[in-house]
């Protein structure tokens, strides 16, 4: 049988907005143009295989704005969970155990709840 883990809720609240962040900044990115800065596009077949990319009008400043906003919470969240107190009392194995089962906490409900379709 599997191990579980009584996450404290600050913890499985820190790791379920660190989710929602990453998939809110992926979201945005692949929305983005592929280069920061405008550039004109390119075609290079001289490697082992064919590269091109259209040209890119760049970010604006907003954008730019979103994505650092965006990934400065992503660093403060994944400091909080990696540091969070709650890892002191497991130790080798089990705590690499538990930390993939943080990960997922999210696709298992408690016990006695139910899942929304």
């Amino acid at each position: 049988m599997a191990a579980t883990y009584d996450f404290p809720s600050d913890l499985l609240a820190g790791q379920e907005e660190l989710r929602q962040v990453q998939a809110e900044l992926s979201t945005l990115l692949k929305r983005l143009p592929w280069s920061v800065e405008p550039v004109d596009g390119f075609s290079d077949d001289t490697g082992w295989r064919r590269v091109e990319r259209p040209a890119s009008p760049g970010w604006t400043d907003d954008e730019q704005a979103e994505v650092e906003k965006l990934r400065r919470r992503e660093h403060e969240l994944v400091v909080f969970v990696s540091t969070h107190r709650y890892w002191t009392e497991l130790t080798g194995a089990d705590r690499v155990r538990a930390r993939s089962r943080l990960k997922h906490a999210h696709e298992n409900p408690p016990e006695g709840t139910e899942q929304s379709p």
